[in-house]
């Protein structure tokens, strides 16, 4: 029996739901401390053990693995200080920084999600997918149909363009994958998957299906240059 979560971590994270506030927090840190972030921190140095006989460039420090449970509130309408659900995430050795492609677990009453890819590439890494689809199109569309992903995850949201970006011709055999976005799989499932021994065979299952994709997003951005990030956020401009 692996890691899980219990039925008190979850009765936790549904009261936050209604009391998200830091005096009752700070009330029950030790519930959260128990039951939610030493589970957490277990589930991830499983997710380790097991991602190293396939991703083992994704092995991450379960503590540097593990998101905050604090929201950031700074520029948004909604002031709640806590998120009412768990999550990790695991990026590319070396890319944690500069929008390398990982994977992703999200854990909630409500559900769980697993997932992998890049959900929100900057400009050049975005850029550096596309260029890279030109000529390796014909792979990833093999990749995306490969039976355990199509079983696995849902269809690929791309949140595509409606017209050809500027720049790649509109009549490319890649053309359709051009007008994506993003590029990000996901897999999700009931809350209760969280609560069983079984929890992270389930995790990796996905994770070994999104794998191929993941890396094949790698090539690419691990060769978006530091220039060229400078310049997408306007640092260098601002030198």
């Amino acid at each position: 029996m692996g890691p899980h979560f219990s039925e008190q971590a979850f009765d936790f994270l549904e009261e936050l739901e209604h009391r998200n506030n830091r005096d009752w927090f700070e009330e029950h840190k030790p519930s959260y401390e128990r039951e939610l972030k030493a589970r957490m921190l277990e589930v991830i140095d499983a997710v380790n053990a097991r991602l190293a006989d396939f991703a083992p460039d994704h092995i991450r420090p379960s503590s540097k693995a593990m998101l905050r449970i604090y929201r950031d509130v700074r520029f948004s309408n909604d002031k709640t200080p806590y998120k009412t659900h768990l999550a990790a995430s695991w990026p590319r050795q070396g890319l944690e920084k500069t929008g390398g492609a990982g994977f992703f677990l999200q854990v909630g009453v409500h559900g769980v999600m697993v997932a992998g890819g890049s959900y929100r590439p900057g400009p050049p890494q975005l850029l550096a997918i596309r260029r890279h689809l030109l000529e390796h199109h014909a792979r990833l569309r093999a990749l995306l149909a490969e039976e355990s992903l199509v079983r696995l995850t849902e269809p690929l949201d791309g949140h595509p363009l409606i017209r050809s970006p500027k720049g790649f011709p509109a009549d490319h055999p890649a053309a359709d994958l051009l007008l994506n976005r993003r590029w990000a799989l996901f897999s999700n499932l009931p809350g209760a998957a969280a609560l069983g021994g079984g929890f992270i065979d389930l995790v990796i299952e996905r994770f070994r299906a999104i794998a191929p994709i993941v890396d094949f997003l790698n090539v690419p951005l691990a060769a978006v240059t530091p220039l060229e990030r400078e310049a997408a956020t306007g640092l260098r401009s601002a030198r």
